[in-house]
Formats: structure tokens, sequence, C-alpha cells
């Protein structure tokens, strides 16, 4: 009698994926441009978008569970409103161009951690090689093997896990201020920026939707899935506070601002020394570079799922050993162009606009079926509203700080919203 195997990602591997895609993306990216905003108010609010992403966490778990479909957010909008094909080719559209602006954003960050203890850390056509490579060293991971990929996550994330709480505390023990005296010498900062940076920030927690992706590979979805996602976003919360509130005792707000794209890098160097510089580096490295591989492979699977449909070219959902592998490359190489094309700023902020907009219309999706799902009719709509709100908040600060983004952003949606058009079109004419 043989022993039934069980599904090579355990909840151990989920956690580390989910970490991947949110740790990577998220104090290493937005700190420099959290304190250039409201400074000391920086660890409120990661506390405040953490609490913002729990709300989208609900009723993705909700649907997940509901539906155990590899497709996520695609396949739960279509499976909801199976009528609507060409808001449904939407949504695919814009959350997988999501994915492959947060893969920009990670290489573009790991590229600017990698080389910033060099002469030519400023020179940004090395920095986008730099992200090309890490891009094509995980595209090969990815179409390696499921089950490698999981165990290079494992190490990656749980390693970057403890030099970040070392780092973390290292911070905090040579602090040479305190928050009280901070929040006297800075003016007061107008509640609603508090609000914009949480809402800027939530594309830090973007990657719990990763473990739905591989419902496929793990055993148990109905209690695996809640289980890997509120794990990793509590860990998530806790690490962004205590890093983003060691950062800005430790390191002066100046060199923080002056040094974005490497903040903590630039500002350990000068508070712990080469020691402490280097130690930042690695951890950026290893939580980039986790995010990198995680995402490529939770958003390929969704990309395959839609292509299938008829929503994308017929040749991403080809697989191989049940690997997306056409799907891997296309992603990884849109997202090299991304980073050759524009900035941390714009990526970032395109990167939280849209899975902000693609999480309220998930939290609408489980409001209309929430008696079929067993959810909190109260929780979904203060989700909806959250998720709303900070969307509100997002388009406003674009509007009166940089209205040429604004436009970049809308162009954006413009062409992804063309090209789900024809696909529709093509579609229903077969």
């Amino acid at each position: 009698m043989h022993r039934k195997r069980g599904k090579p990602l355990g909840l151990l591997e989920l956690v580390a994926i989910a970490l991947g895609g949110m740790i990577g993306g998220g104090i290493f990216t937005v700190l420099g441009i959290s304190v250039s905003i409201i400074g000391v108010y920086t660890p409120l609010a990661f506390i405040i978008s953490g609490l913002l992403a729990g709300l989208a966490v609900y009723s993705y778990i909700k649907l997940a569970v509901y539906y155990k479909d590899e497709g996520a957010t695609y396949s739960f909008f279509k499976r909801s409103f199976p009528k609507a094909k060409f808001a449904g080719a939407l949504i695919g559209w814009w959350v997988v161009f999501g994915y492959i602006s947060t893969l920009a954003l990670y290489a573009y960050t790991f590229a600017s951690y990698a080389i910033s203890g060099f002469d030519f850390a400023d020179n940004d056509t090395i920095r986008k090689l730099v992200a090309g490579s890490i891009l094509l060293l995980f595209t090969l991971v990815n179409v390696w093997s499921v089950k490698g990929m999981g165990k290079m996550e494992d190490i990656m994330v749980y390693l970057k896990l403890i030099i970040l709480v070392v780092i973390s505390f290292v911070l905090i023990n040579h602090a040479d201020t305190s928050i009280p005296r901070l929040l006297q010498e800075h003016e007061a900062i107008n509640i609603s920026s508090i609000f914009i940076v949480a809402a800027l920030t939530f594309v830090a927690f973007e990657g719990f939707q990763l473990v739905i992706n591989a419902v496929n590979e793990m055993d148990n979805p109905e209690k695996t899935i809640p289980r890997a996602i509120y794990i990793s976003l509590s860990i998530a919360i806790l690490i962004y506070f205590i890093l983003s509130l060691g950062a800005i005792l430790a390191i002066p707000f100046e060199d923080i601002i002056e040094n974005q794209e490497y903040a903590l890098a630039a500002g350990a160097d000068k508070v712990l020394g080469h020691w402490g510089s280097d130690l930042v580096i690695l951890g950026a490295v290893l939580a980039t570079s986790s995010a990198i591989s995680g995402t490529l492979f939770g958003a390929s699977r969704q990309v395959s799922v839609i292509s299938k449909d008829g929503f994308f070219p017929a040749f991403l959902s080809k697989r191989k050993n049940n690997i997306p592998i056409y799907a891997i490359m296309t992603m990884s190489t849109l997202a090299f162009t991304l980073v050759l094309a524009g900035n941390l700023k714009v990526i970032l902020e395109f990167s939280s606009v849209t899975f902000l907009l693609v999480s309220f219309l998930m939290a609408f999706t489980n409001f209309k079926l929430y008696k079929e799902t067993k959810s909190s009719l109260f929780l979904t709509i203060i989700a909806m509203l959250g998720l709303f709100i900070s969307l509100c908040l997002i388009m406003y600060y674009e509007f009166i700080t940089q209205i040429e983004q604004l436009y970049f952003m809308g162009s954006l949606y413009v062409l992804l919203s063309l090209g789900a058009w024809l696909f529709t079109k093509i579609k229903t004419k077969v």
C-alpha cells in the first residue's frame, strides 16, 4: 500500500511566498518616500496600511476558500459575474500588469541596494542592467522547479526575517533621539497626509494574494490559505513597524530622504559603520530576491488561467511539468521593459493604485456573495469603504503634487483597457 504524496508547498513555503512578495516591496522601497512626506509618523502609516491590507485580505480569503481557483482575482470576478466578459478581462489585465509593475519595483530596489556600496551607485544604466540580471536569474529558478523554488524561497525569506529583526534592534539601540523629541522638532503633519502615505504604501503588503495562486500546489486549502495569509500579514506589519521605527530614531531624516532609493543602507553606513551597511544590503538583496521569485511564481499561474480563457495570447497558457514557463518569461521581460522606461516613484504609485483598485473590486465581489462565502456583511462594507477612500486619497495626492504622473498612469490604464477590449472582441467572434 502506497502512502499518498502531499502537494509540494506546505504552510512554511506558502508563508514564505507571501512574505517574499510583501517584505521585498515594502520597507526598502517606500521608507524614503514616506519619511519625505510625513517624517516621524512613518511607523504609524505602516500600521494603518497594514490594517487596510487586513480589510482587503478578508474578502480575498473568503473568495479563495469558496472558489479554490488558482486564477485568484481574475477568476473570482469572472465566476461571480459570468456575463461581464469585458469587465473580467479588464481586471485580468489590470492585476497582471500590477504584478509586472511590482516585479519592476523589486528588481529596481534590488539593484539600488546591490550597487549602493560602489562608486557607480548613482549610475542609472548600471542599476537597470543589474535589475535585468536578477529578473533573469529568478526566471530560470521558477522555470526549473516548483519544489526547488519553494525551498529556495524558504531559505531566503526566513534568513531575511532574522536579518531585518537584527537590523531593527541594532538601529533602535543606536538611537540618538526619541519619538517625543522628534515630534517637538518637526512641524505638525495634517492627518490626511498620514492616510495618503498609508495608501501609497499599500503596495508594501501586496503579496498575500500569491498564496491563492498556489491553491493547486497545497493540501487542505480551506485551512491553509487563511493561516498562511494571516500569519504572513501579521509578521509583515510587525517587521515594517520596528524597522521603520529604528530607522527614524537612528538615521537623520535628511539622509533617508537624500538617498531614497537605498535609504537604509546609506543611513546605516553613517550610524553603524561599514558592517551595518553590509547587513542592510544583505537584508535588502534577500528581501527583493524572494519578492521577485514569489511574485513570478504566483502571478504566472494567474496569467496562464487568463490566457486559457482567451484574454491573453494563447501561448502564455502552455505549461511544462505544470509550470507556465512562457508566462514566467513574458512577465520578466515586460518588468524589465518597465524598469527601463520608468522610475521608482512612478512604479510604486502605479502599483499601489492598481492593487487598491483590484482589492476594492474583490471586496465588492465578496459583498455580492457574502451569504455564499459566509462573510460578515459589516466587515465587507467597511473594507469597501476603506479601500475606496484610500484610492481617492492617492488620486488627490497625484492631482495636487504631480499631475504629470497622473497622466502617465491614466495612459497606462487606457492601453490596458484597449488590450482587454481587443481580446474580448476576438473571443466573442470565435
